[in-house]
């Protein structure tokens, strides 16, 4: 009881002087006993300095000492996202194989139901074939050397297989999973942005490959004298739409097609082959091209977002998810072929938020959750489940609009 006493004397007296400005925020971790404690301290200070009262940010069922370790500083309470689910999907992958349903965290009213309905045009079609066809995750400090003539030199030293070797040594000797392999140098006058491209198997691999490129900025420092001016100089590039990562790809470079038969899209998707083709020409393409985007797609980061949200993975990267390409064409039979071709798709089913409770959930329901038999195997199976709900998403869309029903699903179903 007196120990009782004591902790609720602490904490009110944390409290006032947090109110008072004497404690901040980050330091009541210090004082408190643990982590509830520091959270509703930081909570209860919260109102009273902004005169708010909270009534559910308070609510909420994971483990905050394991948030607090690794996902959250100064945690307050929690935000909750509405979660559906879409599927069954049919998948023909590599990684990926038979029915799954999508775990799709959103506030987008007719989201989860445009899936679903895309999910039943593709079972009803044999299933999503997808493949993934290039698995990197890259980083890219930059250099400022003393002109050009040093530039040259410095980057032809990068490119010597020796160099090459002990920077990869270097490298993996910071890590158990990742694997340095190749670099590519890029110059602008006397800048040198070195372009690291590794294998990070299971985890999604940002952290592993920052970690691992300050052991060869040392390494450059020590045997050519260059100064790295910032370990990463946005020739990555993480979390902004980039050609770059177009046209070489980061994280999963993976691709889902599907042909879906005449009858079929006439029947579930209550229009004609030709006007979906059609409309994603004008649309997706032509119009995506006059308005200069670098996604050419109805709404991948739609499907994105829902899927990373629910499983843990870093929504800021759906910026990379957005630079979608769909395809839509009426072939031999008049049978739709349709595609979706995801250059950089960056996920892992280890670290980051996929260790919280209700993301592992989701990742259950997919069985990816953790790192697979063979590593790389689960991060692999989930990019292939993302791509084939995007293609999913893709196809109702351009069915709703190429039908004239956009509109009405979203007044029917809360928008």
């Amino acid at each position: 009881m007196q120990s009782q006493d004591k902790t609720e004397y602490n904490e009110k007296d944390i409290l006032q002087k947090v109110v008072a400005g004497k404690i901040s925020f980050r330091n009541i971790d210090k004082l408190v006993e643990n982590v509830d404690s520091a959270v509703h301290v930081r909570r209860n200070a919260l109102e009273e300095i902004t005169g708010t009262r909270f009534e559910e940010i308070q609510n909420y069922t994971f483990d905050a000492e394991v948030a607090t370790k690794r996902n959250i500083e100064n945690m307050i309470g929690a935000v909750q996202i509405p979660l559906g689910v879409a599927g069954p999907l049919k998948i023909n992958g590599e990684f990926a194989i038979g029915d799954f349903y999508l775990p799709l965290a959103t506030t987008e009213g007719a989201l989860v139901a445009s899936v679903n309905r895309g999910c039943s045009a593709i079972c009803s079609s044999g299933g999503a074939n997808v493949r993934i066809f290039q698995d990197v995750m890259t980083r890219a400090p930059v250099f400022k050397l003393d002109g050009v003539v040093q530039a040259k030199a410095f980057t032809d030293w990068v490119r010597r297989p020796g160099t090459f070797a002990q920077m990869k040594e270097k490298a993996e000797g910071t890590t158990r999973f990742g694997k340095l392999l190749a670099v590519e140098p890029y110059v602008t006058g006397d800048t040198v942005y070195l372009r690291f491209v590794f294998d990070t198997k299971d985890a999604m691999g940002m952290n592993m490959v920052t970690i691992a490129t300050e052991a060869i900025t040392h390494f450059i420092q020590d045997e050519f004298g260059a100064i790295p001016i910032s370990l990463s100089g946005n020739m990555c590039i993480d979390k902004k739409p980039a050609a770059i990562n177009t046209i070489l790809g980061r994280g999963k470079t993976v691709i889902a097609d599907t042909i879906i038969p005449e009858k079929i899209v006439e029947e579930k998707l209550k229009c004609k082959p030709k006007t979906m083709e059609d409309v994603n020409y004008r649309k997706n393409l032509l119009g995506s091209a006059r308005a200069g985007a670098l996604g050419f797609n109805a709404h991948a980061a739609n499907i994105v977002a829902a899927l990373f949200l629910a499983c843990g993975q870093d929504a800021a990267h759906v910026v990379e998810g957005s630079t979608t390409i769909t395809t839509m064409e009426v072939i031999k039979d008049g049978d739709l072929y349709c595609s979706v071709t995801m250059p950089a798709l960056p996920v892992g089913t280890v670290g980051g938020g996929t260790g919280l409770g209700t993301q592992k959930d989701c990742l259950k329901l997919m069985g990816v959750q953790g790192p697979g038999k063979i590593a790389g195997s689960n991060s692999k199976k989930l990019a292939e489940i993302i791509a084939a709900g995007v293609l999913a998403g893709e196809i109702s869309l351009i069915a709703a609009q190429a039908a004239g029903h956009l509109a009405r699903a979203h007044v029917e179903l809360g928008r």
